[in-house]
């Protein structure tokens, strides 16, 4: 068997939706996080397993380097972390995986069940695809080069939660190193199972590489991509015939097969590119019916989805939120079009801002504030207004003061329209630190805006 990378806290934001001026705590501050992980290291090597304990000082990008320059064949790691949540109601344990790997899957659902034996009581929000973190993506999960999973072992923001990680430590330690040993032995088995002559591959390329087919916009691609470890991986000759430049911020693992350099096929989903995986066929979908390699996202404009689309996105996160507000999705729809803003983008700032309309913190569902606006005179529950269209309305305004300095086409309900240096923010990644000091906002914006478009099959 390999090793067993241990992590606790990071600065990285897991799967919770948080509404806006909620503080996002550090895991590595929580005396119970460090509890957690010291039991199960213990347990771990009481079992004769080998295991690795990441520095606690480490931020996240540090956490992967140190990880990476000490893997081995046969290693797992693993990150704990307990969140937070404006909602105190919000609960649950969930284990994320990198999004289409089948294998990774299974075993963070391994892990989950491990836990469950252990401590019934805990509530679980289940295996979920990094897809579906706050950002769209979970870099633990995508850069670390042994196999990675991410555990959010639940909320300290809810009583139920808080008891359980506070009163049953020893339950949550055993259950989770049962899980690991079970997911280690699975890992060590394929490994050895799948020796082969390295010379042609690079450090970072542990397991069998095998050719699958690339399906572009519902045709077969000229070339062909490779699965490796559990995920499907397109070459970087495709990736720039597609028109997308890699940003230079992005940390997205390359790897070299054959003399050619590939890219994970998941990662082309931060460029607007739809990435399925057919098991079947053994093939990479991508599509691109969105202009390909966005680098921002314009306020002004039109949006693409349907009434009955953003209807239904909000009834597969929160169907009680739409039944309160039945008519949200044709009023972003009307009062977008009017002002001529992208109702997209609103109605996905609305999902981040109520939390998909659950509300849950200062902020109260009759103050029809869907934009998490402030109010003039400081009140920190923030502005109110009389009814859903006119929230709506303010909402769309006030993204209008930022977008351009195009006149509003009704009288202006938005209480600080005036206050914004118009046209100063023409982009949704222009709003970051202006909306919200919240860190990443725009892109937590924009992870939401994502998975709109996925269940409209628009992406």
């Amino acid at each position: 068997m390999g090793r067993i990378f241990v992590s606790a806290g990071s600065e990285e934001f897991a799967g919770v939706h948080l509404g806006a001026g909620t503080a996002l705590a550090a895991g590595s501050e929580l005396p119970e996080l460090m509890t957690l992980r010291d039991g199960v290291v213990a347990e771990l090597r009481s079992r004769g397993l080998a295991v690795v304990t990441v520095p606690d000082d480490l931020a996240m990008p540090q956490v992967i380097q140190w990880i990476n320059g000490r893997d081995r064949s046969g290693d797992v790691a693993v990150n704990l972390h307990i969140a937070t949540h404006i909602n105190p109601a919000f609960r649950g344990t969930s284990v994320y995986y990198i999004a289409n790997n089948a294998e990774r899957k299974q075993q963070a659902e391994l892990l989950l069940l491990a836990l469950t034996r252990r401590l019934p009581e805990l509530s679980i929000r289940g295996a979920l695809p990094d897809t579906q973190a706050v950002l769209g993506r979970l870099p633990y999960c995508r850069q670390v080069l042994p196999a990675s999973l991410y555990v959010e072992l639940g909320f300290m923001t809810n009583g139920g939660d808080r008891a359980l990680l506070q009163n049953h430590q020893r339950a949550i330690g055993v259950g989770l190193a049962d899980g690991l040993v079970a997911w280690s032995q699975m890992v060590a088995a394929a490994a050895t199972a799948k020796r082969l002559d390295l010379s042609q591959l690079t450090a970072a390329t542990r397991d069998m590489a095998t050719p699958i087919a690339i399906n572009l916009n519902g045709r077969i691609y000229g070339e062909q991509g490779i699965f490796i470890n559990g995920n499907a991986c397109v070459p970087i000759d495709l990736v720039e015939r597609l028109g997308i430049a890699l940003r230079p911020t992005a940390s997205h693992r390359r790897t070299t097969y054959g003399h050619v350099v590939y890219l994970k096929a998941i990662d082309l989903r931060d460029y607007e590119i739809a990435v399925h995986w057919d098991a079947a066929t053994q093939t990479i979908q991508l599509q691109t019916l969105l202009p390909a390699g966005h680098t921002v996202h314009p306020l002004a404009g039109r949006g693409q989805t349907s009434e009955v689309q953003l209807l239904m996105f909000l009834k597969s996160q929160n169907e009680t939120g739409l039944a309160q507000f039945p008519e949200i999705a044709r009023l972003y729809r009307d009062e977008g079009l009017n002002e001529r803003i992208n109702y997209d983008i609103a109605f996905a700032q609305m999902c981040v801002e109520t939390d998909f309309l659950r509300f849950g913190g200062v902020q109260k569902p009759t103050q029809h504030n869907f934009g998490g606006l402030g109010a003039v005179n400081g009140a920190p529950e923030g502005a109110t207004f009389s009814s859903t269209r006119l929230g709506v309305r303010a909402h769309i305004q006030h993204l209008k003061a930022y977008a351009n300095l195009e006149p509003l086409r009704e009288e202006v309900v938005d209480p600080r329209f005036h206050l914004v240096a118009r046209g100063v923010a023409p982009a949704l990644e222009d709003l970051e630190g202006r909306w919200s000091a919240t860190s990443h906002y725009s892109d937590r914006v924009l992870a939401v805006l994502r998975q709109l478009y996925e269940t409209a099959q628009l992406l």
